[in-house]
């Protein structure tokens, strides 16, 4: 209880700093650019419509009797927010050294803010992904995706994803302080773990004997239970749902404890 409480009272103390460099972030990210946040929009869509065109027309990629465009962006969208995410939480505290050695701050608060900026994006996203939801119900595409209850499930997964994502963000950003190499390292990671999720292909394409090694993907669970929601109309699975919450806080979990427990040493390694 007592943890608890200091968690919330350091939220308010620093809420106004955790605000500022969300801010800053923005301001860098869109510096110069004419079409600003719109971009949060236009990404997306853009990507979706060239892996569409490449992978249902080149290489006949199809996920039979679903609109495959909301199948593409829904993992698009969601893989690109774990790892903009967790790529941006890893370098945080490293990056954040010199206003981490004038003044006493929160170290926990650059990998957050870096996964909360990145959240909004994500947010925005999910403009452009309803509004192709709502137009397979117009004839685009050749199933119509479906708009249902269930659709109340979706913040839970997604706050699933964030706390999976933040987890990941304490964890890296601790181990590259120490081990600068994590940034080579990890890109190459997400490269493999972006193949390994099922995001413009479908899972019946693996040999059946090789499927049950997706279901230690945290994010094939996020994908599954949110493609199961807009593309099939149905609840996820009980065990879709409780995979989800656990990878979520597992990864919370590793993340707090490893970041706590070695926070103290960063400032003779950064």
């Amino acid at each position: 209880m007592t943890a608890i409480k200091n968690i919330m009272a350091n939220f308010k103390k620093y809420k106004f700093l955790m605000g500022q460099l969300i801010l800053r972030d923005f301001k860098i990210k869109y510096k110069r650019s004419v079409l600003g946040v719109v971009w949060s929009l236009l990404y997306p869509i853009l990507m979706m419509s060239v892996m569409a065109l490449v992978f249902s027309n080149m290489f006949r990629f199809q996920v039979e009797g679903t609109s495959y465009l909301v199948y593409l962006l829904t993992g698009i969208i969601m893989f690109q927010y774990f790892s903009e995410a967790s790529n941006l939480a890893m370098t945080s505290v490293v990056y954040n050294f010199p206003l981490i050695n004038k003044i006493y701050i929160p170290k926990y608060i650059f990998p957050l803010a870096k996964c909360l900026f990145v959240g909004i994006n994500f947010v925005l996203s999910l403009i452009p992904w309803f509004l192709i939801i709502i137009l397979t119900q117009f004839g685009l595409g050749n199933y119509p995706a479906s708009i249902n209850l269930y659709y109340l499930i979706l913040p839970l997964i997604f706050l699933c994803l964030l706390l999976f994502t933040v987890g990941m963000g304490f964890f890296l950003s601790c181990v590259s302080v120490f081990l600068r190499d994590v940034f080579y390292i990890y890109g190459i990671v997400l490269t493999i773990w972006q193949y390994f999720t099922p995001i413009f292909y479908s899972i019946e394409i693996i040999p059946a004997k090789l499927q049950f090694l997706f279901e230690f993907n945290p994010l094939y669970q996020y994908l599954t239970a949110t493609r199961s929601i807009v593309l099939y109309g149905q609840c996820p699975s009980a065990l879709n749902l409780i995979l989800c919450v656990v990878y979520a806080l597992i990864a919370m979990l590793v993340g707090c404890i490893v970041f706590k427990k070695n926070q103290d040493k960063f400032i003779y390694y950064i």
